[in-house]
């Protein structure tokens, strides 16, 4: 009960992380009816192609051992082992067509459905497998009665072919029993052939539905729910609260840096409380003045009071100061709209310091 109501709630389609995640696991849609299909093709290929001339070539050695049983010495050891590399080998070249066609058509049928991969998690023991309660939902579920509805239908349809089959050729049969008895193997092999083909016929179509609903079904087991949707953009993206708090971190490390380099500034131009943007003007070193630090508030006040601690010029003047905040960027030489403005301050802080050290001399 609860696996059906867990995949009630997988409502979503899988992402193409999923999709890769389960390729890479081995996860992937495959129809054993195609695998079936394709050992029947193979049987009909080898009833047609290969059984005839490999039985033409076994025939003369087998022929050899009925008609002149006397004739094989098993004296020693020696010729036992002689007779059985003889037979082994006859019996190796007429068996090797026919696995290597039936091995060709196997994996055929498996590398046309997926391309190969090499998982090692899937050769490792599974518990889950002897579970009873797992085995039981296995064979009750809705895999198991797609499983049973194909068993059913391929036992009808397979009984119904061999059925009428068999009833077209009973004329045939009766008329062999009074046929030459070496005619006999040529026709149970037609026989065979058109079973096979029949049954091949048969079952095209339920390779192609179980095709379809492998894939269909793989496809629905895979489906996520919204959680887990979510969970797989946090690991993609990064976690928000995470990517939050270290966008703070670097914030305060710049912040810092900032209001460190304020005791490096010419002048500082400030609203009483709430702005303050500190300036460094060196003709040696910048064609204009340079922003070293900007801030608002309880940062202003900061940098006002860097400013105070290093003797740095405080110059109040509140359009300026805002304007200035708003505008410029720090580590960034003032935009051209601030040159005259800011010009006449320094000009002013420079005159005072040549009136002073006048005054001293």
């Amino acid at each position: 009960m609860a696996e059906a109501t867990d995949q009630e709630s997988k409502t979503e389609q899988p992402t193409e992380k999923k999709v890769r995640d389960a390729l890479e696991q081995g996860k992937i849609p495959v129809s054993r009816e195609a695998s079936i299909f394709a050992s029947m093709a193979a049987l009909m290929v080898i009833q047609s192609l290969l059984i005839g001339q490999g039985v033409q070539q076994l025939v003369p050695t087998l022929k050899g051992f009925l008609d002149d049983p006397d004739g094989i010495r098993l004296s020693t050891a020696a010729d036992a082992q002689n007779l059985l590399s003889v037979v082994g080998f006859e019996a190796m070249r007429f068996m090797l067509p026919l696995v290597i066609v039936l091995v060709s058509f196997g994996l055929a049928a498996s590398l046309l459905q997926n391309a190969p991969r090499l998982v090692l998690d899937r050769i490792q023991p599974n518990f889950s497998r002897i579970s009873p309660a797992q085995g039981w939902s296995r064979i009750f579920g809705a895999q198991g009665l797609v499983e049973f509805a194909k068993s059913v239908f391929k036992l009808v349809s397979v009984s119904l072919v061999v059925g009428f089959m068999l009833r077209a050729s009973e004329a045939r049969a009766f008329e062999a029993m009074y046929t030459d008895p070496a005619a006999l193997p040529e026709m149970i092999l037609t026989i065979a052939m058109r079973i096979v083909a029949a049954i091949c016929i048969t079952t095209i179509l339920l390779v192609a539905l179980d095709l379809a609903w492998s894939r269909f079904h793989w496809r629905r087991e895979l489906r996520m729910t919204r959680q887990e949707l979510k969970d797989e953009h946090k690991q993609a993206e990064g976690d928000p609260l995470v990517k939050a708090r270290l966008r703070s971190l670097a914030r305060d490390r710049s912040r810092r840096r900032m209001i460190a380099s304020a005791s490096k500034a010419s002048l500082v131009i400030a609203n009483p409380t709430h702005f303050a943007v500190a300036l460094r003007y060196r003709r040696d070193e910048n064609p204009a003045p340079l922003v070293l630090a900007k801030g608002a508030d309880a940062i202003a006040l900061k940098i006002r009071a860097i400013a105070e601690q290093n003797n740095i010029p405080v110059i109040e003047n509140k359009a300026l100061a805002r304007a200035l905040y708003e505008a410029v960027q720090v580590d960034q030489v003032i935009p051209g709209e601030f040159f005259r403005p800011v010009a006449e301050i320094i000009y002013f802080l420079q005159s005072q310091q040549s009136s002073r050290a006048e005054k001293v001399n």
